[in-house]
């Protein structure tokens, strides 16, 4: 405690970041998780970064007035957009799994079969309620969650700070531009399988209706086309599984080059 008292402004703006992006993951972003256990682990996580990461360059904007001034205010405020911007992409890499159940969901029939989604907190169709629990599933047993708090957050300190984000709003406009692309492409790689298959046998049911009118392929077309596509998934399950783990691997890759972008940036290298 006596630490954390001496050294108060940095341990708040360490705070600031950790519980901005434990506010916007996910999983942690949900009602279900309770506001007091996030600020509790946010402020475990400051207290062990605390003196693993180097803040000195905030050290000239503290000195003379401490925290009760503007400047330690936009300060804060520019730690919270980090947090926000590293926890908000997570999201958008979990964001690409739901997108692809609602793909599939609607190429099966079942996008009317939509619930409250409590992960997402969206209105979100059971397919992509399914992807989006294997995907956190993985992400939690391949450890991410530990890479993301203690590889991530210590390298993010590293990289990025309040001052030298300001001057870099054109490498995060394109960063996150970029990152919503993705999110389609990912989503359509591992929807596509489903969707082809869903899209030939729609066609050969529509021949098929049409040279025999008398057969009733409306009623037998929904269960045909529910069985093949939960067969598919079945089948496909494994490389769908290697490619969650790949895209894992992608994003925090192209985070962390968005650091090295960023500090490179603004110590004119990139000039």
């Amino acid at each position: 405690m006596d630490r954390i008292i001496s050294q108060a402004p940095l341990f708040l703006l360490i705070f600031v970041r950790c519980a901005a992006m434990l506010f916007t993951l996910p999983l942690f972003s949900t009602r279900a998780a309770s506001r007091i256990a996030k600020v509790a682990l946010a402020g475990y996580i400051s207290f062990f970064l605390l003196g693993t990461v180097d803040l000195s360059i905030y050290n000239p904007y503290l000195e003379l007035e401490g925290i009760a001034s503007l400047q330690f205010l936009l300060i804060a405020i520019g730690e919270a957009l980090i947090g926000i911007i590293m926890g908000f992409y997570v999201t958008i890499i979990f964001s690409a799994f739901s997108t692809a159940g609602q793909f599939i969901a609607f190429q099966m029939g079942l996008s009317a079969a939509s619930s409250y989604d409590a992960l997402s907190q969206v209105e979100n169709p059971l397919m992509g309620q399914f992807f989006n629990l294997v995907a956190m599933l993985i992400f939690m047993q391949t450890h991410w969650f530990q890479k993301l708090f203690f590889g991530g957050l210590t390298e993010s300190f590293a990289s990025l700070n309040a001052i030298n984000i300001a001057t870099s709003g054109n490498h995060i406009v394109r960063f996150m531009l970029r990152s919503l692309t993705d999110l389609f492409s990912d989503a359509l790689v591992i929807a596509l399988p489903v969707m082809g298959t869903m899209c030939l046998i729609t066609v050969t049911m529509g021949l098929l209706g049409k040279a025999a009118p008398q057969m009733n392929l409306l009623s037998e077309g929904f269960p045909i086309m529910i069985l093949v596509a939960f067969t598919i998934i079945a089948f496909v399950m494994p490389n769908i599984i290697d490619f969650f783990v790949r895209s894992f691997n992608k994003g925090f890759s192209d985070l962390s080059e968005f650091f090295r972008q960023v500090t490179t940036t603004a110590t004119g290298g990139g000039l």
